[in-house]
């Protein structure tokens, strides 16, 4: 089977990603790490793109954990930098593409420049409806579940809640994800096989893609390879 064989039912809507290996990209190819990170920021758009004309609906990328705060002084601060840069360069280009942006995690601990660029951008695209690029920045998947119990345990003891209701489908509301599907797909680059914190709740059921290449080398090519070992496989969901 080749990529131009698959059917639109056999290309994963929700396509997750951990972006690894910039900075071993960086290292390898005798460049800085922020050079690595750079790259790394560039390459979402070309993934982003390939993703929206192969015909997928959402892109989800972890590109700041809560564990990354133990970095460098140096490397967090450019990291911020990124973000900021990002969002301001691709807001004009997500609107002409229709694309929709929203960002996961605990945002509270970002600067207030950045918050408010958050909110200026998922507001300004709130609309956008024919692809979705969430960013996941200061997220951890235990964080999320914690801060989501919290919420759910202070509704119940205010009475707004009752316990007894609580299933799966009504937590889930209470995640940052609660608006996106889950994903279908999860790729982490680098080479490394684990999920590190990321969507641990939403990726259940989803498969999972290790690629052998360092995130700025994901190309869209690798990104087809993805796609069809996807298509490969038989999803059961607990099923025979």
């Amino acid at each position: 089977m080749t990529f131009e064989d698959l059917r639109p039912e056999q290309i994963p809507q929700h396509v997750a990603i951990i972006l690894d290996g910039n900075g071993r990209w960086a290292k390898a190819n005798g460049k800085l790490r922020s050079q690595g990170h750079k790259a790394g920021a560039d390459n979402v758009e070309t993934i982003n793109d390939a993703l929206t004309e192969i015909g997928a609906k959402y892109l989800t990328v972890y590109a700041f954990s809560t564990e990354n705060w133990k970095r460098a002084e140096d490397e967090v601060s450019y990291l911020m930098s990124l973000m900021k840069r990002y969002l301001i360069r691709n807001k004009k280009d997500a609107i002409a593409r229709r694309t929709r942006i929203r960002v996961i995690g605990d945002k509270t601990r970002l600067d207030p420049e950045l918050q408010e660029l958050i909110r200026e951008v998922e507001a300004d695209t709130a609309h956008l409806d024919r692809f979705n690029l969430t960013f996941a920045i200061n997220y951890g998947g235990r964080d999320e579940i914690v801060r989501a119990v919290r919420r759910v345990a202070l509704e119940a003891k205010e009475g707004r809640l009752d316990p007894d209701m609580i299933d799966e489908a009504l937590f889930a509301s209470y995640l940052d994800t609660a608006d996106l599907p889950d994903p279908d797909l999860l790729i982490r680059t680098s080479g490394e096989e684990r999920i590190s914190n990321f969507l641990p709740w939403q990726i259940a059921y989803s498969e999972l893609y290790f690629a052998q290449v360092y995130w700025p080398d994901f190309t869209v090519d690798e990104l087809k390879k993805a796609i069809l070992s996807y298509a490969g496989r038989e999803r059961r969901f607990g099923g025979r």
